[in-house]
């Protein structure tokens, strides 16, 4: 049974691995992270690591019994009870229930581990899949999103209060 964990130092080269073999099934949807990311992806996750013991963020993995990363939730940009929301989840558990279910898990923790009140998730309009995940997991709709949040790409803000656990 696969396991929502907090992001660690251990993690970073099964993310890493989990980012190379699913970017291009990433980047039919979401805007590529450019080679950059990928040069210097340790770099990049001690500073997310140090952004999470900062407060100001909490980054989370989905791993499966052998240790590989099935997905990824963040939650960034804490502010006065509220968050952003995002997540992506490897190809071969896309359309399975995985991403919702996790997502819903995540609202649970980051009311009862982080004290937010509220989480907010952009989406494209070409991502459905997203959307419905949003949807499922008691989301709503609460306006338009600057494409330059989604990589040049119209979209949408969902939001949920986080009080109203379903």
């Amino acid at each position: 049974m696969p396991e929502l964990k907090q992001l660690d130092a251990g993690h970073a080269p099964e993310v890493l691995a989990f980012e190379l073999a699913n970017r291009a099934y990433f980047a039919a949807s979401i805007s590529d992270r450019g080679d950059d990311f990928y040069d210097h992806f340790a770099d990049r996750h001690s500073v997310m690591l140090a952004e999470q013991e900062a407060g100001g963020c909490a980054f989370y993995v989905l791993v499966a019994a052998d240790g590989s990363v099935l997905g990824r939730f963040n939650l960034y940009d804490f502010k006065d009870g509220t968050a952003n929301l995002g997540y992506r989840v490897a190809q071969h558990v896309a359309g399975r229930g995985v991403a919702t279910a996790t997502v819903r898990e995540l609202c649970q923790l980051a009311a009862a581990r982080h004290g937010l009140r509220t989480l907010r998730a952009a989406t494209s309009h070409a991502n459905v899949a997203s959307q419905r995940v949003l949807a499922k997991a008691g989301f709503v709709p609460v306006g338009p999103a600057d494409p330059a949040d989604l990589g040049g790409k119209p979209g949408t803000w969902y939001q949920r209060d986080l009080a109203l656990q379903p």
